[in-house]
């Protein structure tokens, strides 16, 4: 706890004026619409298929609707960890951005949790190095804003990454499983088709 606490005031401590509009702006969910228009863009131009592109699409739905229910409809009101800013004897302490003190609890946080889901499973569908060097910097960046904002500490961010990555893993699971079925009883067609 110290550590953690220790982390989050020495992030929380180096703000500049320009860092903290910065920083409120990539925290914001609606600022990366385009970024989400963008993959679904990607998703559509690399498969043709739109069977295969609706089933991505409902992995990706998955992946960081259950991210979001585990860490928000779940973690947060099981463990009732108060976030630092709603912390009485750290509170005072933290630079608060805009007046954002977030809702009263924050284990874990569902944007590490609902990122790095996203960007991991894209990673998975697309496999392109230089699409997953740009996800990996966006969920660092947008996690550490989380801190910097004095909204969560850091284990909540880790606690938020290891939701994503199972969810993550979880749906593309579910993916590989659903075209493996989709191909046997398209074999299964062309081989009575054959007999016929």
């Amino acid at each position: 706890i110290n550590i953690d606490t220790y982390i989050l005031l020495w992030i929380n401590g180096h703000h500049t004026e320009w860092l903290d509009q910065l920083m409120w702006w990539v925290s914001q969910s609606v600022t990366w619409i385009p970024l989400y228009i963008v993959l679904v863009g990607l998703i559509i131009y690399r498969y043709h298929s739109w069977k295969t592109v609706m089933a991505i699409l409902l992995a990706f739905a998955l992946a960081v609707g259950l991210s979001d229910f585990i860490s928000s409809g779940i973690l947060k009101p099981m463990v009732e960890r108060l976030r630092p800013t709603h912390e009485p004897s750290l509170a005072p302490f933290l630079h608060i951005v805009n007046g954002h003190k977030g809702g009263m609890y924050g284990f874990c946080s569902s944007h590490a949790a609902n990122t790095l889901a996203c960007a991991l499973l894209f990673m998975f569908v697309y496999k392109n190095k230089i699409t997953t060097s740009m996800l990996i910097v966006w969920v660092a960046i947008n996690s550490y804003s989380r801190i910097y904002l004095g909204v969560h500490y850091p284990t909540d961010i880790m606690a938020g990454w290891i939701i994503g990555c199972a969810t993550a893993a979880l749906a593309y699971a579910l993916l590989g499983f659903l075209q493996k079925r989709h191909m046997r009883h398209g074999a299964c067609e062309a081989a009575q088709q054959g007999d016929s």
